[in-house]
């Protein structure tokens, strides 16, 4: 499985959307874990914004190491941030993309809720 290390130096990195549990079956609802600590694996959207280009990131990330109060517009740094590429095959139809994952992320500054200009 290939593993690619993500540079985050020089990007700015904002909340999108609220921590919500990893589904392992949708149909279940059974939540997916990590499968080297036991933890349960959370998603976190994020705005990431980098060369002057902005992308919807879907990054999964272990409970533990996310901070209670994440809402959007929270600025975040994001720790061991790592891009696997994968593909699978459902109905005939081949399927590629990239999965995010962050061993951890951190406020950097809270959202500016209502803030006026």
């Amino acid at each position: 499985m290939r593993l690619i290390p993500v540079d985050t130096t020089g990007a700015l990195v904002m909340v999108a959307q609220e921590p919500r549990p990893k589904l392992k079956d949708r149909r279940t609802g059974e939540m997916a874990m990590d499968t080297e600590t036991g933890a349960p694996l959370m998603t976190l959207d994020v705005t990431f914004v980098a060369n002057g280009q902005a992308e919807i990131l879907s990054l999964t990330v272990p409970q533990p190491g996310l901070p209670e109060g994440l809402v959007p517009g929270t600025l975040v740094a994001l720790t061991k941030l790592i891009a696997r590429p994968w593909e699978n095959e459902f109905n005939g139809q081949k399927r590629t993309g990239i999965a995010f994952r962050a061993e951890a992320v951190t406020a950097t500054m809270p959202a500016l809720v209502g803030a006026k200009g």
